[in-house]
């Protein structure tokens, strides 16, 4: 299944010693579909209501931006995903970094690709790591001092420091708000009828359990959901060694791929 997150199918063979830990890309992350309605990994369509996307900003801005990218509406695609990645999304801000390393939308800034590519990769997530090395590897050795320079100002405005707690408020008080409880109680054997997103219309319900389980909903819990759908390696130090050489001119990656929603 094509995805619109960065189908890494780059050659960057790592070269590392034989006590590191190779990364090597990943396929994307499974996501179901339902006519044209592009689903979320981990996260059962049903679910993908309005107000659900409207609690989860991280996933509702990639949306947005994921749409408005294949449509080729780069200027705002890249709002779309900046408001992600304020709400410490790591796909939004890996795409951000192709758009800068690329020039779609803003003038080409490899440096500042880079900066924004380290962000996405802070958690470890194979395909950020990877292409973050490989960025690195075409800058010359200016451009990497000005990278990490300009990227310390986005590590303080995006980074998981700032960003994981400006969600975890987003989620909490969501909750609270929908369940009419500060402790979050649901129950009673109510159901929940979707009125939007993929499956309104078709007599499905939720159970309020599955509605809002922790991974859903718990800030703590809904990162470590994340970390198993992106692929993170959660622990150990990573060496991805040595990227091998590539021409002075690098070859185009593929566009990413979305499927739009009506």
């Amino acid at each position: 299944m094509s995805s619109f997150l960065l189908c890494l199918s780059f050659a960057a063979t790592a070269q590392a010693p034989a006590n590191a830990r190779v990364l090597t890309a990943q396929p994307p992350p499974e996501r179901a579909v339902y006519g044209n309605y592009l689903g979320e990994p981990g996260i059962p369509p049903e679910m993908l209501t309005s107000g659900f996307l409207t609690a989860h900003p991280d996933i509702r801005w990639r949306r947005e931006g994921a749409y408005s990218y294949n449509r080729k509406e780069y200027e705002l695609a890249l709002d779309q995903f900046t408001r992600a990645a304020r709400y410490a999304d790591k796909p939004s801000q890996a795409m951000i970094a192709e758009m800068y390393w690329k020039g779609l939308g803003v003038p080409q800034d490899r440096e500042l690709a880079y900066a924004w590519m380290d962000l996405a990769a802070e958690r470890m997530y194979p395909n950020f790591v990877i292409k973050r090395e490989r960025y690195w590897a075409l800058l010359d050795a200016g451009q990497r001092r000005n990278a990490i320079e300009r990227g310390q100002q986005l590590l303080a405005e995006y980074g998981d420091d700032a960003a994981k707690p400006r969600l975890a408020k987003v989620l909490r008080q969501a909750k609270r708000e929908t369940t009419g409880s500060h402790a979050g109680f649901v129950g009673g054997g109510l159901r929940i009828t979707p009125m939007t997103g993929p499956l309104a219309g078709t007599g499905m319900t939720i159970a309020p359990e599955k509605y809002y389980a922790a991974e859903f909903w718990d800030p703590q819990a809904y990162f470590v959901a994340q970390d198993a759908e992106w692929g993170s390696t959660r622990h150990g130090q990573v060496d991805v060694g040595e990227l091998e050489n590539v021409p002075a001119t690098e070859e185009a990656t593929p566009d990413p791929e979305a499927t739009p929603e009506p």
